[in-house]
């Protein structure tokens, strides 16, 4: 079961479509998922029931020590969870509200840079070196669940579409953004939005799948081949 979970809701949140959302929360919940986004764009509508459910679920994530959240709320609906103070406890983000990330000045100099190799065969440790870093940062409990995820995401496809060997993780911190770069010696590639990582024999789909995730998380992912070498960088940028 994925750390990460994208569910797209694409019908109205009432009585009759609750049943078959909540399972489908539960089933990742109670499966260990962390971090599941609500994908709301074909919901036009949430009535009592479905505002229930959504208290349910933020509630019975946080007691797992995960977060929930929707995205690509409509006007209609972002009106009615503002209502409902929903927003108070949960991240909400409206329909083609994606946050624009400015240029960084060219003259900007970096709080501190450190650099770390991923550790091939302990994961959790370097992530866990890596959110002690980020811990500096002024973020937000949510924006630091989201971040770390993200790059245990980007650390894991290095290790996973590699050999394993000579991948890093580098974070820079600025005044107003923490950017955060994985490279590896693999194949090299470069990624548009929505394209698939084309270099494993794994499916396409499933790559593609963790792609979406990262940028979902981040404010800012950029996949490309690493300049003067053979590999990938993977940069993801969190704005403060």
């Amino acid at each position: 079961m994925p750390n990460i979970a994208l569910v797209p809701v694409d019908r109205d949140l009432d009585v009759t479509t609750v049943p078959r959302v909540r399972k489908a929360i539960d089933s990742l919940i109670d499966s260990g998922c962390k971090r599941i986004i609500l994908n709301m764009a074909g919901v036009g509508f949430v009535d009592s029931a479905g505002m229930a459910l959504l208290f349910r679920e933020v509630r019975r994530m946080r007691q797992a020590g995960g977060l929930l959240s929707l995205t690509n709320v409509s006007d209609r609906v972002m009106r009615g969870l503002r209502i409902a103070r929903l927003v108070d406890f949960a991240p909400v983000s409206a329909a083609g509200n994606g946050q624009e990330v400015p240029e960084l000045d060219p003259s900007a100099m970096p709080l501190w840079r450190t650099a770390l190799r991923v550790d091939p065969d302990n994961l959790q440790d370097t992530r866990q070196k890596v959110e002690h870093l980020l811990a500096r940062m002024p973020f937000s409990d949510d924006q630091m669940f989201d971040i770390t995820l993200a790059i245990g995401e980007a650390m894991g496809n290095a290790i996973d579409h590699t050999d394993g060997k000579d991948a890093l993780v580098t974070v820079t911190a600025y005044e107003d953004r923490a950017v955060i770069d994985v490279t590896d010696r693999g194949c090299g590639i470069s990624v548009s939005a929505g394209q698939p990582l084309p270099c494993s024999g794994k499916p396409n789909e499933e790559r593609g799948r963790g792609i979406k995730l990262m940028r979902l998380l981040a404010d800012s992912v950029v996949i490309c081949r690493r300049s003067g070498g053979r590999g990938t960088l993977v940069r993801i940028v969190k704005l403060v």
